[in-house]
């Protein structure tokens, strides 16, 4: 036997059919406007072009990054963005509403690490670098930079890449190789060099692979800008002399990072770059120089400079003859 409701607690039937429609866009608005974890879930797509937006939808959800795929797609071709979705890299976590997902797709904010290659620095230094931010193995980017291959391709002449990785700021993509970082830095050094230097080479009476050997040694002696085209001089005015060039930077190419100090050891290493030991410029570059000391390879200053030393200070102390610079080692140089 049925008993009828009280009349106070029935529900029109308006309000139900109501309830009904209504229940589907709450859990869409909850979808769009709520995020699915934490934020500790992140993960790295590959969005890939000509790729449908709803079977990489189906991807966010199986990597727990959104709740519903086809919410998610539906949103996308309401808001009329699933056309304008652009291919490539991206990085999202479950703490990110799928708005922003959106958001992000379509303004192509694409996944990059950004990496600065600073002054002067040696392929090593680079490498040492890559591998300390999780970017490339170390060794395996050192193989590419002396990969015959890649360096015919480049049109380097010589046995690495050393001297022409042009210091600046790199984005690295997931896809990304070594190789391909390599060649985007030596395709900038080469823009680069043509766009501020090319027109100078010619009539600086020095290959412009002098230029770039001379450079480095320059870029890693010097501490101040203004004194790269005086460190210039002096090696330009012994390369005149047949004089032993005996820059510090070079006995330790390859062994140690150069840090304003070395030994007699050092000097008395035997190696293809040390120029204690041999006569004019080192078979290649010692470190990748930047626009400061490449202009003053090209322009030395006009000096009769034979001799440098540094001082406390990181300047450096110049002189003609080999007395002065006797005077200036131990005036500079001997513990107080």
């Amino acid at each position: 036997m049925k008993f009828p409701l009280p009349q106070k607690y029935r529900i029109p039937v308006s309000l139900i059919v109501m309830a009904l429609l209504l229940t589907p866009p709450a859990y869409f608005y909850l979808f769009l406007t709520t995020v699915p974890g934490t934020g500790k879930n992140v993960q790295i797509f590959d969005f890939g072009q000509g790729q449908s937006l709803k079977k990489f939808a189906v991807e966010l959800k199986e990597r727990k990054v959104i709740t519903s795929a086809r919410m998610f797609t539906l949103y996308a071709r309401l808001h009329g963005d699933d056309a304008q979705v652009k291919a490539g890299y991206y990085q999202f976590s479950d703490g990110m509403r799928p708005t922003d997902i959106l958001h992000r797709m379509v303004a192509g904010e694409i996944y990059v690490q950004r990496f600065a290659v600073p002054e002067g620095y040696s392929v090593y230094q680079i490498a040492e670098l890559l591998s300390g931010r999780h970017l490339f193995d170390r060794d395996a980017f050192l193989r590419e930079c002396i990969s015959q291959p890649l360096l015919k391709g480049l049109g380097i002449v010589g046995k690495s890449v050393e001297g022409y990785l042009y210091p600046s700021s790199y984005d690295i993509t997931p896809n990304m190789t070594a190789a391909d970082l390599i060649r985007i830095m030596v395709l900038q050094f080469e823009k680069v060099y043509a766009r501020d230097f090319a027109e100078q080479t010619k009539s600086a009476g020095i290959s412009k692979r002098d230029i770039i050997i001379l450079a480095s040694l320059i870029e890693k002696e010097a501490k101040r800008p203004e004194e790269k085209p005086l460190i210039s001089s002096v090696f330009r005015n012994r390369l005149l002399r047949n004089m032993p060039l005996q820059s510090d930077p070079t006995a330790v190419y390859g062994v140690r990072a150069f840090a304003g100090n070395i030994s007699k050891q050092d000097i008395m290493r035997v190696t293809p770059f040390n120029t204690y030991l041999i006569g004019g410029l080192p078979p290649g570059p010692i470190g990748n120089p930047g626009n400061g000391a490449i202009e003053a390879a090209i322009k030395p200053a006009a000096t009769r400079y034979l001799y440098f030393v540094a001082k406390k200070d990181g300047t450096h102390f110049f002189s003609t003859t080999l007395e002065e610079h006797n005077n200036a080692v131990r005036k500079y140089l001997t513990p107080p």
